[in-house]
């Protein structure tokens, strides 16, 4: 296959790109370097065409050109830059996406994979959370990645376009970034030890996520892009619940809690029965196993920016200041 990723230098997209190299498929990556790296690709870097594209504003249609399936993960993320700076985030996450699916379109790509977040589902009412869930977004960055999924399975239904929504859950593994102050837990924490500092833990440390490893996810995805019928919505994610704390005491004795943020829920736990069902997938790595993969290579995070309470307390005010009252 000839596959192209939007965003394939960022976290995921990196080590999307290493598993479709790793199956033979002739890879394209558009990312505009904004937060991609293009040391996540170093690997790879001579077996890859890598572009240099912003997907809001160049003319892409001559990238798309015999495509085979697209993997749209070009976007922005965060939740304080999304409440200070919308527009920002409708230019890339909407007009970037309507771009890439209009270039796929023209293509006549067989398979498009979007992107999404379970973001979508705000603060849940009922766990484990289904795909019918209600949709409840709470800031411009959750919006925004809902409303491109809106209109990817818009167009597969006007359009007649192979196209999958994927809603990630909370994702970790190697690359994963440290910057934004909603940077990935993981990536934090272990930046955080690695300096001797405490890991900085938001309210009690009770509350718990969904965590998917990285690998997991990426052979979810391409098996979806081989497997699943067009015009489907799938929660990704490991449908087990893990508390912060559980995390931290992994890592390190050494701790310290901040006030909880306002708006984030205390549990995350995705329904999979779907995505198990169709596909016939199923998470392989569990939390242990990822955590202890993770620290075996934690030098990867030495030059990682280190959080401290005070600089979150910084960059978290906007979140307080909009957020307190939903």
């Amino acid at each position: 296959m000839k596959c192209l990723v939007t965003g394939g230098a960022g976290f995921i997209g990196s080590n999307l790109v290493d598993k479709l190299v790793q199956l033979g498929h002739d890879v394209i990556v558009l990312d505009n370097l904004n937060t991609g790296r293009l040391s996540n690709l170093s690997k790879v870097k001579n077996k890859v065409k890598i572009l240099n594209i912003d997907i809001t504003k160049d003319f892409l249609d001559d990238y798309f050109k015999n495509v085979d399936q697209v993997f749209h993960l070009a976007g922005i993320a965060d939740i304080v830059p999304s409440i200070l700076n919308p527009k920002n985030y409708f230019d890339a996450n909407l007009k970037g996406t309507l771009n890439v699916l209009e270039a796929s379109k023209k293509a006549k790509v067989k398979k498009f994979i979007y992107a999404a977040s379970a973001s979508c589902y705000g603060i849940p009412n009922e766990y484990p959370t289904n795909e019918k869930s209600k949709i409840d977004t709470r800031y411009p960055y959750a919006l925004t990645k809902f409303m491109g999924e809106q209109i990817v399975i818009h167009w597969a239904k006007v359009y007649k376009m192979p196209n999958i929504s994927l809603r990630f859950f909370n994702v970790y593994g190697p690359r994963s970034r440290t910057t934004g102050a909603y940077g990935a837990v993981f990536g934090v924490f272990l930046a955080q030890k690695l300096a001797g500092k405490p890991l900085t833990i938001v309210g009690d440390g009770n509350q718990t996520r969904d965590f998917i490893h990285v690998y997991d996810l990426v052979d979810a995805m391409v098996l979806t892009a081989q497997k699943t019928k067009n015009c489907e919505i799938y929660n990704l994610a490991s449908g087990k619940e893990v508390s912060v704390n559980y995390i931290a005491n992994i890592i390190s004795d050494n701790k310290v809690y901040i006030p909880k943020r306002p708006g984030e829920p205390d549990r995350s736990l995705a329904d999979i029965s779907k995505i198990k069902s169709d596909l016939n997938w199923k998470p392989k790595i569990d939390i242990d196993a990822g955590i202890k993969m993770l620290m075996k290579n934690i030098n990867e995070w030495k030059d990682a920016p280190v959080w401290t309470p005070e600089s979150i307390n910084q960059a978290t005010k906007a979140w307080f200041k909009y957020l307190k009252k939903n």
